[in-house]
């Protein structure tokens, strides 16, 4: 396929954040309309790419869908870019929830609504490019790029929190950037190393992922190195005890960067951690993989721990999304096909299943102007359709069966006790499934049910386009559910050459 098909996929959020920047920023609903229209593009060709790579490429693996430029010739930087059964779950998730966050409902974006677009879309490409990159140098400058955006989404349109006084949208969007950015300095140390190392064994500098996991480096430095990588790619997924500063972002964050930010950008960090750390520096993958593991430990107990006592939604669901990257740590961390497997597809269970919760929590705060838990109760005699797009989520973060995030935590703890050094630690985080069932159906009643308030009989129930994200995001995390082939065999293909490497790799510095 000789189409830049993932260029495109990549440039119409971009195309369309420049468009509305000639459109007079009084008409707020051309502007939406052509975010919305930029996003859906993305959205329509993602869905191709993944039903053509599902059809055709499952059984071969490998990269499609690729484009390669130099650029940069002197550094060896190439604009190139192609897809896998890893990348593209990651890439259709961006774009679903892309589209979503365009037509989730936030009082805060009736200001500015022309720069709220704009930076909304450069967003969205910006995450976008972090999955479609094969070279390392594109990686990270589209890691990069969502920093902007995102800081300038928070302290603009964000909000406070009626529980935490002292946490103001500023605060959150500083704390937010500046554990970003420290990561970001770990990570491109790791990177400059492990180039200029591949340079000097290969030849020449290059920033081609695929050319520098080709090099066997010596075993002291893939420790070395991985541990930068992993300092950097584990506090962009909220690793404990480095995750203060997400809840936070969450709470703080408008609805649209809410989804965003709990629904793929947090993917960025471990699909860095496997696509780079683990498939290059796979002897330094088994020397910090139980470290990680005990810190996975910390992410599932102890946040699901402080979920139980938050009194705001967003704190509820931003403490229950580090607790869920936990489950995705371990399953990293188990280094074996299983519970990599897991890994990915968790993380896009999580991704559709938080964007969801955003999108609803938006919704009730849009109308109530409050998202305290216990101002609310009682709220499905005035919303039905709202009461039962939170059962649903509320259900998928539980783990029921029939929903998507069931047998990716299945895979995971399959994962993890096939690895006899992690089945302790297994058996620990099993019980934040328990924890989190807790918090969320807790909040779900607390929120829902009850008595009728007279206090909210004016307030309407979802309608419009405003069902339109709430819609998607059920139907995908119902589909999923019921169909999980679709996603566990189009996940497995991607994970499968890496997971070969560490088979390799045990071979040489010992058993797995």
């Amino acid at each position: 396929m000789n189409f830049p098909v993932l260029s495109i996929i990549l440039l119409a959020p971009i195309i369309g954040a420049l468009i509305n920047v000639f459109i007079p920023k009084e008409n707020s609903k051309l502007l939406k309309a052509v975010a919305g229209i930029a996003t859906f593009i993305s959205l329509a060709l993602s869905i191709l790419i993944y039903y053509i790579y599902y059809t055709q490429h499952l059984t071969t693996g490998g990269f499609a869908f690729q484009e390669n430029i130099p650029w940069i010739t002197d550094l060896g930087v190439s604009y190139a870019l192609g897809v896998d059964g890893f990348s593209l779950p990651l890439v259709l998730l961006t774009s679903v929830i892309g589209f979503c966050a365009v037509f989730s409902r936030s009082w805060s974006t009736e200001k500015r609504v022309k720069e709220f677009y704009i930076l909304l879309l450069f967003l969205t490409a910006g995450v976008m490019g972090a999955f479609v990159a094969t070279d390392l140098f594109i990686f990270f400058l589209f890691y990069e790029v969502v920093v902007i955006p995102i800081y300038l989404m928070v302290i603009v349109w964000g909000s406070g929190s009626k529980t935490r006084q002292t946490v103001t949208k500023e605060y959150a969007g500083m704390k937010l950037t500046i554990y970003l950015l420290i990561g970001s300095a770990f990570l491109l140390a790791g990177i400059i190393w492990m180039v200029m190392l591949a340079g000097d064994i290969l030849g020449n500098l290059t920033f081609d992922i695929a050319a520098i996991a080709s090099v066997n480096f010596p075993e002291h430095l893939q420790i070395i190195i991985f541990g930068l990588m992993a300092l950097g790619f584990t506090s962009l997924i909220s690793m404990f005890p480095f995750h203060s500063w997400s809840p936070d972002g969450y709470a703080g964050a408008p609805t649209a960067v809410s989804m965003i930010h709990a629904g793929v950008l947090k993917k960025i960090g471990g699909y860095g951690l496997i696509r780079i750390g683990i498939f290059i520096f796979p002897l330094g993958a088994k020397f910090w993989a139980p470290a990680i593991a005990i810190l996975a430990t910390g992410n599932v107990l102890y946040a699901g721990f402080i979920s139980l006592a938050q009194k705001d939604m967003k704190y509820v669901i931003g403490y229950s999304s580090v607790s869920h990257m936990g489950f995705v740590m371990v399953g990293i961390a188990s280094l074996n096909v299983i519970g990599l497997n897991g890994a990915v597809a968790n993380m896009f269970g999580h991704g559709i299943m938080a964007a969801l919760f955003f999108s609803i929590i938006g919704y009730i705060y849009g109308v109530t102007k409050t998202r305290y838990i216990p101002d609310l109760g009682g709220l499905a005699h005035q919303m039905p359709r709202v009461a039962g797009a939170f059962l649903v989520a509320s259900m998928a973060s539980a783990g029921l069966p029939g929903l998507l995030t069931f047998i990716p935590e299945f895979t995971i703890f399959m994962g993890a006790f096939s690895n006899p050094t992690l089945r302790i630690i297994a058996f620990i985080v099993l019980t934040g499934i328990i924890i989190g069932a807790v918090y969320v159906l807790r909040m779900a009643a607390s929120v829902l049910f009850g008595p009728r308030k007279a206090e909210w009989d004016y307030i309407q129930d979802i309608k419009g386009f405003s069902l339109v994200p709430i819609a998607i995001l059920i139907a995908l995390a119902v589909i999923f559910g019921l169909f999980p082939s679709l996603l566990m065999d189009m996940v497995n293909s991607g994970i499968q050459p890496i997971a070969d490497k560490l088979v390799a790799a045990s071979q040489i510095g010992g058993s797995l």
